[in-house]
């Protein structure tokens, strides 16, 4: 309206503000507020934004390149193999039958046969963006629903590469690259199509390659520096040059950012991405739902309303039964296979890209490609209220059924125990832990030990563990127990701090350098404080005396007395000042104490009780220095 960048910030900002506070307050989603105001503020309702509606949509787009990225690095290659078969099984049925049933539709609507399958192959697909968002603002993402929604999101995600190498396949080369040419096109214009298909493959080959070799060694090195800032851009780059990358072949840079994302879930670097990139991923997807709605042409729909509502309706019909098949063939109870049918029932985002592809290379043409970017958008805009509808109104009458809980391996990102802190107080914790067969989320600061240790095997992530949003890409929402192992004290009283206050449900298990940590840590409220020195120090003290004589059993039992009265005496102390001189006075009244205690049950323990361990071997002896 007034051409200036601050301007368009205020109308965006305000409107995602208003229309999504709105939009929660009526207990709706989030995405909806965000549709709604992208409508308000498009060109066609209070005309904010203008023609550059559909500009700004290509760079929101950018938010879906993050999202894509951080599911990629959710999915570990062996995660994903395991999860094969729920994949290929329940995407594949979902787009096959999908792409046929639209085939026959547009078919029968007298399109050509290649605008059918392309529009057929922007129909089979859902979007991630609005599901994803949807599953975990409502908490849905360890139901059946859940893990079938994903499932089904992830095939679609990967069936887009080959999508978008097989488009090519239906122009007609000498025509595209005639008016193609035109200087500000990609890479692939102008190429036979065997080397349009080439270089679709080695720019995945190149991802792949770039993310062992190349870009991991690049964030160990700024690790070492010790500045966030800089990986934060180091985040930054590795996404923005992998889209750019696939966008230059003419490719979705989604879809590399999703591979770029798997190719480094394995990394040390895992959750740190995710934390660092979680922030701009959000505020991202908001503006990409602004600009989705902002993009919905009115004119287009006063021109044609029957024939864009039809197909609209046909469209949702035809995704909603192939959804609701694929939920009865995999054994989804009635409530789930509801869920997956209207949440799912939506064109995605991923369509904008195979449309403006195909457009691009003369198989649609702009009356095609205007009803169906029109169709796209609705389809996303009316998704939230169609899963209202559901909600509120189906499945009370059907009964719904409390979340299916079940075991999540082949997505957890997390263990039910996150180990913070992998020194060798830390590192023999976790060894001992995983020889019992329990595997904890391991967090460590220092680069160097974390690639050392992941050479030796473990499953270590670089990170800074004060952070709330790493802890929380750690799975500290979910844990049951974070140990905290590190040797600052400072800093493992931020950790305490942010996780009683943000997740006071986790049990704390904390690391103390000495008696005076213990003290602050008790202050703080911690019950399970352990003394890196007190057990160690005793171990030693227990082996002296056995060298000069003295009962094994006996200093066993008399190392548990000591420690058990010297954590009530800790707890009797933690609220005194330790510089007052009525703290020393009270100290040394424990010690006195202590000392009687000790040597009571001592006294007590060889004379009544000591028969155990190797104290028939003393007596043999004492027996035999009598005979003598």
């Amino acid at each position: 309206m007034t051409g200036s960048i601050l301007f368009d910030a205020i109308v965006f900002l305000a409107g995602a503000i208003i229309c999504v506070s709105i939009a929660k307050r009526l207990g709706l989603s989030s995405v909806l507020g965000y549709l709604m105001a992208g409508v308000l503020i498009g060109p066609y309702v209070l005309g904010f934004i203008g023609e550059e509606g559909q500009d700004i949509l290509h760079f929101a787009e950018f938010g879906v390149v993050v999202m894509l990225f951080l599911i990629g690095l959710e999915i570990e290659p062996k995660n994903f193999w395991s999860m094969r078969k729920t994949i290929m099984g329940m995407g594949g049925v979902q787009v096959l039958g999908t792409m046929i049933l639209s085939f026959i539709l547009f078919t029968l609507l007298g399109f050509e046969w290649k605008v059918a399958l392309v529009i057929s192959m922007a129909v089979a697909l859902s979007s991630t963006a609005i599901a994803m968002q949807t599953i975990k603002e409502k908490g849905l993402m360890e139901t059946t629903f859940g893990t079938s929604a994903f499932s089904i999101l992830l095939f679609q995600d990967i069936i887009v590469i080959f999508m978008l190498g097989a488009i090519p396949l239906l122009s007609n080369a000498d025509v595209t690259s005639a008016e193609n040419n035109t200087g500000d096109g990609n890479l692939l214009d102008g190429l036979p199509l065997g080397f349009q298909t080439l270089a679709i493959i080695l720019s995945v080959v190149v991802i792949i390659v770039a993310g062992k070799y190349l870009i991991v060694p690049m964030l160990r090195r700024v690790a070492k520096t010790g500045v966030r800032e800089l990986l934060i851009a180091s985040a930054l780059l590795i996404v923005f040059s992998i889209s750019f990358l696939m966008e230059y072949v003419g490719l979705s840079p989604a879809l590399g950012a999703f591979l770029g994302g798997v190719v480094l879930s394995n990394s040390e670097f895992k959750h740190e991405l995710e934390s660092t990139l979680e922030p701009f991923k959000n505020l991202l997807l908001g503006l990409f739902f602004i600009a989705v709605g902002a993009s919905i042409n009115f004119i287009v729909i006063a021109k044609s309303p029957l024939t864009i509502g039809g197909i609209l309706v046909a469209v949702i019909l035809i995704k909603g039964i192939i959804l609701f098949v694929t939920g009865h063939l995999f054994k989804l109870k009635l409530d789930q296979k509801l869920l997956l049918t209207f949440g799912l029932a939506q064109i995605g985002e991923f369509a904008f890209v195979l449309l403006s592809f195909a457009f691009d290379l003369n198989i649609l043409n702009q009356e095609q490609m205007d009803i169906m970017l029109v169709i796209t958008a609705l389809t996303m805009s009316i998704t939230p209220i169609v899963s209202i509808i559901n909600e509120r109104f189906l499945l009370p009458k059907i009964g719904t059924k409390e979340s299916i809980k079940r075991p999540m391996d082949h997505i957890a990102k997390s263990q039910k125990v996150i180990l913070v802190g992998f020194g060798h107080f830390g590192s023999t914790v976790g060894r001992f832990l995983r020889s019992h067969g329990i595997e904890a989320t391991i967090l460590d600061q220092d680069s160097n030990r974390v690639d050392f240790l992941r050479k030796m095997g473990f499953e270590v992530y670089y990170g800074d563990a004060t952070r709330i949003d790493l802890l929380e890409s750690a799975g500290i929402a979910e844990a049951k127990i974070l140990i905290c192992a590190i040797d600052n004290p400072s800093v493992t009283k931020s950790v305490v701090k942010l996780v009683k206050e943000k997740y006071p449900h986790v049990e704390l298990m904390i690391r103390a350098k000495n008696r005076y940590d213990a003290y602050d840590l008790l202050n703080m409220g911690i019950e399970n404080i352990y003394r890196e020195t007190l057990d160690t120090s005793l171990s030693l003290a227990k082996d002296v005396l056995s060298k000069l004589g003295f009962r094994k059993y006996t200093l066993t039992r008399q190392v548990q007395n000591f420690i058990k009265y010297d954590e009530e005496s800790l707890r009797r102390l933690a609220a005194e000042p330790k510089k007052d001189d009525n703290y020393i006075f009270k100290a040394r009244k424990e010690l006195e104490e202590q000392e009687k205690l000790l040597d009571a049950d001592f006294k007590r323990g060889v004379v009544e009780y000591d028969n155990h361990w190797d104290s028939e071997h003393i007596r043999k002896l004492l027996e035999n220095s009598k005979k003598l």
